[in-house]
């Protein structure tokens, strides 16, 4: 039986790979795409975490697409709420019948005598292995590992009489009512299951070995409520989605110019927020500056309004080991628990934990520089969506989006059928891929791709910088390399004939 050949294959049914679909079908109608997910849903991240309180750190007007209006009245959106605007997306948009679900990607081959791509993959259903060739592979996977967390070695953790939980793999039926909850982390998700779990266990304890910048944001913007009782809906998003696009990048700018400014601002506001005395400097002051690492939202001050009441509070401190019923720490301390959550973080990947090869040779993607934040250096045919992260992620996939599609248009009247991005000015310097100092990065930055002192290699982390050089900038610059390669029909044959 003769494998499958489509133009275009994309890796991934979340918010990346439901972009690349829609973008497709609107702006190459002509192109045939199929896309392979690993799990039986959609949505990616959105169905993957299941852990009490899961929702976005970024507001849904930013979060959500360019193209689909958010409409409903929370900013701050739960995970339940953005996994049924995904699927929304995909059944509006006929996107399901192009979904081919519990594929496991695992192998891509570049061939350059055949111009195409040689993807295998197992169908997690039987455990078989299949093949499909295409012309262009969009990898939407994301950059996390879905398979494992980062959880250290905690010494004495088999000692440990409760359950120890990591939110990536949350248990189902998990009951921590009336019981002593320990949660380690100080990032995103630990900020989020506090308050949460707080409502009905005994008590909630975060354990941090050092802060991170915690703000409070309305999980309701008012004014956009008010003005959808006036104005059609897509007006409104718009003006809503520029107005954070523009004030988020004002900040950022303003923190990384001043960050001592930027420091001193997010401090005060935590002095209206818990209670008197609280000791600020210890457990919400970090030893980084604003905007060096992510900064973790919280929706209504639930997490200060979780501290005021005692049901929750902070512990700044390092573990020692765990004990049969709880943790001992390096200060002497014991923090009793019944249920310790690891919200230590992501393992990170590229390709989806797939293996990449162009004509035989393994890509490293360690060695790589990015392209625009979305190709790597010597691969062909490829983008990798790779989201801001110091904005939305979705802003940055819709562009990428956008401009593959572009590329696809150019080549097609120009007759070309391979693109390779090829970095031949000896000038330019390699550096880490994200300027970021969280733990994440850092234990993943030898397997990051690079990126480049000057454009561009060189990520410009900046919505509206991006959408003149994405959306409007030349595809041929010198830089992106086009070939005629083979016929699509010359790869069919050879496919037909293999």
């Amino acid at each position: 039986m003769a494998r499958q050949h489509v133009d275009v294959l994309i890796v991934g049914a979340g918010i990346s790979g439901l972009s690349a679909a829609w973008h497709l079908q609107k702006h190459c109608p002509g192109k045939s795409f199929a896309i392979l997910e690993q799990r039986a849903q959609i949505g990616g991240t959105w169905d993957l975490f299941r852990y009490p309180g899961i929702r976005s750190d970024s507001d849904m007007y930013t979060l959500g697409y360019r193209f689909k209006p958010w409409t409903h009245n929370k900013a701050i959106a739960s995970g339940e709420a953005i996994l049924t605007y995904l699927n929304e997306t995909a059944d509006e948009n006929d996107i399901r019948q192009h979904i081919r679900f519990n594929r496991e990607v695992l192998t891509a081959h570049w061939s350059s005598a055949q111009a195409h791509w040689l993807v295998t993959f197992r169908n997690l259903e039987n455990g078989e292995t299949e093949e499909i060739t295409c012309s262009f592979v969009c990898v939407c996977a994301g950059y996390y590992n879905y398979k494992a967390g980062y959880t250290p070695d905690f010494p004495g953790c088999e000692d440990f009489s409760g359950e120890v939980v990591h939110p990536q793999f949350w248990p189902e039926n998990l009951d921590y009512s009336g019981k002593r909850v320990v949660v380690i982390g100080s990032g995103a998700t630990a900020v989020t299951l506090v308050p949460s779990m707080a409502s009905a266990a005994q008590h909630v304890t975060m354990l941090q070995r050092s802060p991170s910048y915690v703000v409070s944001r309305p999980a309701e913007d008012k004014i956009a409520q008010g003005l959808m009782k006036v104005f059609p809906a897509s007006w409104v998003y718009t003006l809503i989605r520029w107005r954070n696009v523009l004030l988020q990048m004002y900040m950022f700018r303003s923190a990384r110019k001043n960050p001592q400014k930027a420091r001193t601002f997010v401090l005060d506001l935590l002095k209206d927020e818990l209670p008197e005395g609280y000791d600020i400097e210890r457990h919400f002051t970090p030893a980084y500056d604003p905007w060096d690492q992510r900064l973790c939202l919280v929706p209504d001050s639930d997490l200060f309004k979780a501290i005021s009441s005692d049901s929750a509070s902070v512990v700044t401190d390092h573990i020692d080991r765990f004990t049969a019923d709880g943790i001992l720490l390096k200060s002497g301390n014991t923090l009793p628990a019944d249920i310790i959550v690891t919200a230590t973080g992501l393992d990170l990947h590229n390709f989806g934990g797939a293996q990449v090869y162009v004509d035989g040779r393994q890509v490293n993607s360690g060695d790589a520089m990015t392209y625009k934040g979305m190709m790597y250096s010597d691969v062909p045919n490829m983008s990798a969506t790779f989201g801001y992260t110091n904005a939305s992620w979705t802003l940055k996939a819709d562009l990428t989006s956008e401009f593959i599609c572009r590329i696809l248009n150019h080549m097609d009247k120009t007759g070309a059928k391979v693109f390779t991005p090829r970095l031949t000015d000896p000038t330019i310097i390699p550096e880490p891929v994200v300027d970021f100092s969280s733990g994440y990065f850092k234990r993943a930055e030898h397997k990051m791709p690079k990126q480049g002192s000057a454009k561009p290699w060189r990520l410009n982390q900046n919505y509206a910088l991006d959408i003149l050089a994405l959306r409007f900038g030349k595809i041929e610059d010198g830089v992106l390399e086009f070939s005629e390669g083979t016929s699509a029909n010359d790869a069919i044959n050879a496919i037909a004939a293999e």
